[in-house]
């Protein structure tokens, strides 16, 4: 069994922020499967469960706002007893990464972001992440806080569309087969 754990804000007004792209991304694998999140308020949640080739998979987007997501992803993790080192991929935002560039990593520290700050405190630091760069130009001209929330542009959104998140379903997929390890996707900006 697999979790596939989704940072981001509950609610239609951060649907396209940045920080939502975690859940930008499993929305689209949801959709792919042709599944639907159901509240389940005893993991302070919203879920889906399917099962891909032959592992059931059940994907989290919690309902307790970015930054205490741990409270959710600990509930979830006591209920199946599951091993967050090996079941659990949390899928977020990097500031510190440019737009379009995805890194993958084991386990690690919070590195200033308090959405895994809060996973950390109550899982440990030992779970895969897939990391989506959200970093540009825009950054330098607001504070962070009003950044992360910020709306992505269209041509951004296009780029998730095709072109980050069909490379963030293939590091998905080769998680849930065991298949993963660490990796970093850079998109080739247009000459």
């Amino acid at each position: 069994m697999k979790i596939i754990f989704a940072q981001g804000n509950p609610g239609i007004k951060y649907t396209t922020t940045r920080h939502n792209v975690g859940w930008q991304v499993i929305d689209a694998l949801a959709k792919e499967h042709q599944l639907s999140f159901t509240n389940k308020p005893k993991f302070l949640a919203e879920i889906a469960e399917t099962t891909i080739q032959d592992e059931k998979i059940v994907l989290v987007k919690p309902t307790t706002f970015y930054n205490e997501p741990g409270q959710s992803a600990r509930a979830i993790v006591d209920f199946y007893k599951l091993d967050p080192a090996q079941d659990v991929l949390v899928v977020h935002d990097d500031l510190a990464l440019p737009f379009g560039t995805l890194r993958t990593r084991e386990k690690g520290s919070d590195a200033g972001n308090n959405g895994i700050k809060s996973l950390n405190a109550h899982l440990g630091p030992d779970y895969a992440r897939l990391r989506i760069g959200i970093d540009n130009d825009l950054r330098i001209r607001i504070p962070d806080a009003d950044f992360v929330l910020s709306q992505f542009s269209a041509d951004e959104i296009h780029t998730i569309q095709n072109d980050i998140t069909p490379k963030a379903l293939e590091y998905i997929n080769n998680f849930i087969n065991n298949t993963h390890q660490n990796s970093s996707h850079t998109l080739e900006k247009d000459k």
